[in-house]
């Protein structure tokens, strides 16, 4: 029976590669809405969360070796998005409360003239009834 020796040395020096990776990473994070990719912070915040969380999976999870897993993981995450988008995408076309939505308000024009008409017109039947109770 073969043993196998471990260089521990070498592994904790890609341990701290690793964290070292990280923390530039999450350094980046910090200082990147100033720096670059301005219009689209959230895409750049999102690849950069996506990288260091490979990071850990594959090393300090050691999954590095695991290709099965990898492969159901992703199929499962494949899977659930594809059924999320297809639920979501008929949903929103099928969507029965398109008048009553609060999400996005509806916006009636309305005219000036009509409501200065209405305004005006009650306020001269209400002048009319005081003039006409005052006289009798």
């Amino acid at each position: 029976m073969a043993t196998k020796t471990i260089d521990y040395k070498r592994e904790r020096a890609g341990y701290y590669k690793i964290l070292v990776a990280l923390l530039l990473l999450t350094a980046v994070t910090f200082v990147q809405p100033g720096l670059f990719m301005q219009e689209s912070t959230f895409l750049a915040q999102m690849l950069i969360a996506v990288v260091k969380g490979w990071l850990i999976l594959m090393f300090y999870m050691h999954l590095k070796g695991e290709s099965l897993i990898i492969w159901m993981t992703g199929f499962s995450l494949f899977i659930v998005f594809t059924f999320f988008a297809i639920v979501i995408g008929v949903d929103v076309q099928k969507f029965q409360y398109k008048d009553e939505s609060y999400i996005t308000p509806k916006h009636v024009p309305v005219k000036a003239t009509e409501h200065g008409s209405a305004a005006h017109s009650t306020t001269k039947a209400a002048g009319h009834d005081s003039a006409a109770h005052s006289t009798h």
